[in-house]
């Protein structure tokens, strides 16, 4: 594994961050350091003598959100080291991303790291065989490993409230936990709906600030993804609020009380669920400085995802919880609007099957292979 930078900020995928560092481990000379060990964080106590002992090796630092302050001397190793003609992969930064790591770390580190996302695990790393149970409990490893459902449920209860409870004030906000669970858990009613923003903040009993700062938080820690809606000026009067997610559909499962896949199928989240899981794969697939957005007008023109990819290129995206291959003559309309080149509809067979208009049925898997095909180009 090559790094371009004398730092790498991962996050957020809780679980599995010290597989990762395992890993690397094991391809070259490396030092492993958890700042929510005790020993690990004395180990710091004097950072610049322990870390000029280390020259030479990759220091692997997880949670690096604990101890903020080290990465001013980060910036001074890194400095230090690029002089004696070791320019990358010095520092492998393993941490919840939030806003404020993230200011922490480009004001300190400005031009000296690279940030990766770890998103949960993806179709392609679980296989297509996999698709139902990754869909039910999402890509936490310990979820989707779980021996029964019931246990994975179990792991994704208390994964949520752990992080209301200590990881988020951790970071030192101050937002009750049980408010900020009722938000967390209409967003994943609303899977996929437009953000309705007063009706939220009545719900709640707060103002449109207070739903506006819930909302980035949850965004920041990379926990919801706000969907813009596609920006052109062309005159005509598209929807202007974004689309909100539950990134993780397992988290969004969880949070509804929902264990099984006969109870997920049952339950009216189920089309936005399997929304915004096929968005989540298609989005961690495509080409690094692509740009997603969704398509509606007042006319009824709609299109669930828009790809723009590096180089301009757009792909428009149709997601369907359906066996049937066919798309709406709104989804017609939109991508001859916008031109798009590539003119799909991801749906739940397992057959590829080219339609109208030149729009392709294919499954997920299909469509993740083309994006990955396109990101090796």
């Amino acid at each position: 594994m090559e790094f371009q930078a004398g730092a790498v900020l991962l996050g957020p995928r809780q679980v599995g961050k010290t597989t990762l560092a395992q890993e690397i481990a094991e391809s070259r000379d490396t030092v492993y350091l958890d700042m929510e060990r005790d020993a690990d964080r004395q180990v710091l106590d004097e950072p610049e003598l322990y870390l000029d002992d280390q020259a030479g090796r990759l220091v692997v630092i997880d949670e690096v959100q604990v101890v903020p302050d080290l990465f001013k001397t980060l910036r001074g190793q890194i400095d230090r080291r690029r002089r004696q003609g070791n320019r990358t992969g010095q520092f492998l930064l393993l941490g919840s991303a939030s806003r404020a790591l993230l200011h922490q770390s480009s004001e300190s580190l400005a031009g000296r790291v690279s940030y990766h996302e770890l998103m949960p695990l993806a179709l392609p790393e679980t296989g297509a065989e996999e698709l139902s149970p990754l869909w039910l409990r999402g890509g936490f490893p310990a979820s989707f490993l779980a021996k029964s459902d019931r246990d994975s449920l179990t792991w994704r209860e208390d994964f949520i409230k752990t992080y209301l409870e200590r990881d988020i004030p951790g970071l030192g906000l101050r937002i009750p936990a049980v408010t900020l669970r009722r938000f967390w858990t209409m967003l994943a009613h609303e899977q996929g709906g437009l953000l309705n923003a007063a009706k939220l903040a009545g719900s709640l009993g707060v103002s449109g600030q207070s739903v506006a700062r819930y909302l980035d938080l949850l965004v920041d820690l990379m926990l919801v993804r706000r969907l813009p809606p596609w920006h052109s000026n062309s005159g005509k009067r598209l929807v202007k609020s974004p689309k909100v997610y539950i990134r993780d559909p397992g988290l969004a499962h969880a949070l509804l009380g929902i264990e099984t896949l006969e109870d997920l199928l049952g339950h009216p989240v189920a089309g936005g669920s399997w929304e915004g899981f096929c968005i989540e794969n298609l989005i961690a697939a495509a080409p690094r400085g692509t740009e997603a957005s969704f398509y509606r007008s007042s006319a009824g023109a709609e299109i669930d995802l828009i790809l723009e990819l590096p180089g301009g290129a757009l792909w428009a995206i149709e997601i369907k919880r359906t066996t049937s291959p066919k798309v709406t003559r709104g989804f017609h309309i939109a991508v001859e609007e916008l031109g798009a080149e590539e003119r799909m509809l991801v749906y739940a067979d397992n057959r590829d099957v080219p339609g109208q208009g030149g729009v392709r049925a294919m499954p997920l898997a299909s469509a993740l292979e083309m994006l990955t095909a396109r990101q090796a180009r």
